[in-house]
């Protein structure tokens, strides 16, 4: 039995969204490390849990950032989806308009003629 395309599409997408995170948190770790380590002052402690809320605080912001962004496409899918529609039907009235047209001068050629 084969899997249709749009499920292994939807796999594929699942997977780089999973490997996608995983990058994301790796540099938020990455950046949250950089950050703690010019607070030299603090202790080992301390700079693990100022580590873990910089990283926790990004993967958030990342979040919701993400969001944001998912919620324009959909808006803008939607816009484009609508103009496509206009355009579609403004073809098809020009298609017909212009079938009439061809019509109307070949009787016109016919009854001349």
């Amino acid at each position: 039995m084969s899997v249709s395309w749009r499920a292994e599409r939807a796999g594929i997408n699942r997977l780089e969204g999973y490997l996608l995170l995983q990058a994301e948190r790796d540099r938020a770790t990455d950046r949250a490390r950089r950050f703690a380590g010019r607070l030299d002052w603090l202790t080992v402690a301390q700079r693990e849990e100022v580590e873990r809320l910089y990283a926790q605080d990004q993967m958030a912001f990342t979040e919701q950032t993400l969001r944001t962004v998912a919620r324009r496409c959909e808006e803008l899918r939607a816009e484009y989806r609508q103009v496509y529609r206009r355009l579609r039907w403004r073809l098809l009235v020009a298609a017909l308009l212009g079938a009439v047209a061809v019509a109307v001068m070949a009787a016109a050629a016919l009854a001349a003629g």
